[in-house]
């Protein structure tokens, strides 16, 4: 059998490039002999598996399967309530296509899928499972859905309810003497409730300046309560400063030697949130809207964006403009009575028609 003629190298090792069906393959010995040898038992084993006949693929798994899959490789790096999402993501979206196997999926089937799933299930929703599943079957297949003749929902922006400053004064008032009290104004001191659920008394100094936020409490895969030692991202773990007088108050009052600063169950504070706010008549506010809250309080005061940022653990100034950002009515009532002055007549020219209307 025919093979290129050995060459020496400086290492003094002898090599032969080999050049089969399109593909480079080196080999390399001791001796140039050795090296001659290596190289046809390489081109024998490539001939001969050549001329035996080429085994059917395998079959593509299933769109559900590849989830699995996906869920299994990536456990031990996505948290609890990521794996929880995915899951119903793989329970209730897109099922007249989760039993079907990928190569069996038509491109062409996805925008029909989609405007089904749009009938079922809010925008938002729909897009989200359209993505993750995108994300699936190239990691499974190493094929990308071509998006070019897909038009996905239109996802309207986020309007979670939130106090407005004067509001926030009302609801301190009477939320400062409740069981809740604390973590209702921790959440207000921009803690999200998985945050505030991982806190535990012996964390918290006697007097403290500062609450240390590290690590959460979310739902795991089963919708049990899963502790993580991880934030959602690395400027979650963080100082925020104590910076309402009540909460300090509250933790002095309700202070135990240990155990969870929540010893009670999320849904009982949401309660509580909720009964402060229609019982004062102000906007009716979730506990992230708690957070919201937080957001556009800063704004109005107008701290520096990455003060904001820092103590609210936001990770880019993008998701403060877009998401959490909102500019409170009594701005939006200042400019408008600015420009209203702006443009009303003179003071002189209001009382010269005065005069004409009484004359008259």
């Amino acid at each position: 059998m025919k093979v290129p003629k050995a060459r020496k190298m400086s290492s003094g090792n002898w090599f032969i490039q080999l050049r089969l069906g399109g593909q480079s393959i080196p080999v390399v010995a001791t001796t140039e002999k050795a090296c001659t040898r290596d190289a046809m038992a390489v081109k024998a084993a490539w001939l001969a598996e050549k001329r035996l006949p080429q085994a059917a693929p395998e079959p593509e798994c299933t769109l559900s399967q590849a989830i699995d899959h996906y869920i299994e490789a990536k456990s031990r790096t996505l948290s609890p309530s990521t794996i929880r999402g995915y899951r119903a993501i793989q329970k209730h979206r897109f099922q007249s296509t989760m039993g079907r196997r990928l190569d069996q999926i038509g491109e062409g089937e996805w925008q029909g899928l989609i405007n089904a799933e749009c009938a079922l299930a809010a925008p938002k929703t729909v897009k989200n499972a359209f993505n993750f599943l995108c994300t699936v079957i190239k990691f499974e297949t190493g094929r990308e859905i071509c998006r070019d003749h897909i038009t996905l929902p239109s996802v309207p922006p986020s309007d979670t309810a939130f106090l407005q400053p004067e509001e926030i004064k009302v609801f301190v008032r009477e939320i400062k003497d409740n069981r809740v009290a604390v973590a209702a104004l921790l959440a207000l001191s921009s803690l999200r409730i998985s945050e505030i659920s991982a806190l535990r008394w012996e964390n918290i100094p006697e007097e403290p300046k500062f609450i240390r936020v590290a690590g959460a409490v979310v739902r795991g895969e089963d919708t049990t309560w899963v502790r993580k030692k991880q934030n959602k991202n690395r400027t979650s773990t963080r100082n925020v400063p104590i910076i309402i007088p009540e909460l300090l108050e509250a933790i002095r009052r309700d202070r135990k030697p240990s155990g969870p600063i929540m010893d009670y169950d999320q849904d009982t504070l949401r309660e509580n949130v909720h009964k402060v706010c229609q019982r004062n008549q102000i906007t009716d506010v979730t506990i992230h809207g708690l957070r919201h809250s937080f957001a556009s309080l800063a704004y109005h005061l107008q701290i520096p964006e990455k003060i904001a940022m820092e103590i609210g653990g936001w990770a880019d100034p993008g998701t403060m403009h877009q998401i959490y950002t909102h500019i409170a009515q009594s701005d939006i009532s200042r400019y408008q009575n600015a420009m209203a002055e702006f443009y009303a007549p003179p003071q002189e020219e209001k009382g010269k028609g005065r005069k004409k209307k009484n004359a008259k």
